[in-house]
């Protein structure tokens, strides 16, 4: 079968391309082009790249031509300039929704959030919503996952994190309280979003779809920093406070170190989906444990935060 992943070169984007020719099928790798962060994204093997954003019909259909299912995995999760949740997670999905049937689309497979709802007072969410009932009411074949926190090489979890247990001799953890989270390798999900789109499976569902194991978030902090090597200092400081680092992170990091949005995810707690929907089959569980060797094999390369990750360095 030949599969659209739009979000392509991204992080979950690559990794279900490479689970997706690996089952033998063939993708066409739908983005921009301007995150090269992974150029072996570029060059996987059966797959094709195709340059377009979410913000023509016309351009999707032609990118979905003579594909059998559709994979909307493009989000974002702070707003940067044109690239707003509106305009990209639910503009771009009723755009992706449109070219699917224009093109003649059998099954798409929308990538959403764990707690994506409406009237909750965080556009990140209350977009992810919109973009799941878009895909609901669009009268074509669907799955939509709603994820939790997703960790795995190219993320922005251990990524951001290990960079910053690298750079800062203090860690401020979110919130007077710790909340639960359950971790989710990016493999697990992949496997999940294939089996969708390929075995005619999870017809017209909303599934949750989170890690097998439930840890307190200041403990999967502490878990990474063992790994590498660091250990600061550890101390709560109120929601409050992380919002306005978030909103400063905002506009001084090229990929801030945490958003406003991620900010008001880690201070719910990333266990249970709202609203509640339905649960995977038992063979499509995740089933990786966040274990010291899962950690390291998603780590980025060792090193601080420096000037080439504000905004206004070039360079």
């Amino acid at each position: 079968m030949r599969i659209a992943i739009t979000g392509g070169t991204g992080f979950v984007g690559r990794h279900l391309a490479r689970e997706l020719t690996a089952r033998g099928h063939e993708v066409v790798l739908i983005a921009r082009g301007t995150d090269r962060r992974d150029p072996s994204a570029f060059v996987i093997p059966s797959a094709q790249f195709f340059a377009a954003d979410l913000s023509s019909v016309a351009e999707l259909a032609r990118a979905f031509s003579a594909c059998g299912a559709v994979a909307h995995c493009a989000g974002i999760n702070r707003e940067i300039g044109s690239q707003t949740y509106r305009r990209v997670h639910i503009e771009g999905t009723r755009n992706a929704v449109e070219a699917a049937r224009i093109a003649g689309v059998g099954k798409v497979a929308l990538l959403s959030f764990l707690r994506a709802r409406p009237n909750c007072g965080s556009g990140y969410h209350e977009s992810k919503w919109a973009a799941e009932e878009i895909v609901r009411n669009s009268g074509l074949d669907y799955t939509i996952f709603k994820a939790g926190v997703i960790y795995g090489r190219g993320d922005h979890m251990l990524d951001h994190l290990s960079h910053a247990l690298y750079t800062f001799p203090l860690f401020a953890l979110v919130g007077m309280k710790d909340k639960p989270v359950r971790p989710l390798a990016v493999e697990d999900l992949a496997r999940a979003v294939a089996a969708s789109l390929t075995e005619d499976r999870l017809s017209r569902q909303t599934a949750a779809i989170t890690g097998p194991e439930t840890l307190p978030l200041g403990e999967a902090v502490r878990r990474v920093g063992r790994v590498i090597g660091q250990a600061p200092i550890y101390f709560r400081m109120p929601v409050t406070f992380h919002r306005w680092m978030a909103f400063c992170l905002e506009k001084a990091m090229k990929v801030p170190l945490v958003s406003l949005a991620q900010v008001q995810i880690l201070s719910e707690g990333i266990v249970d989906p709202l609203p509640p929907c339905d649960e995977l089959p038992a063979d499509l569980m995740p089933r990786t444990r966040f274990t010291d060797e899962q950690i390291r094999r998603g780590l980025p390369e060792a090193g601080a935060f420096g000037f080439r990750d504000l905004r206004w360095c070039s360079r």
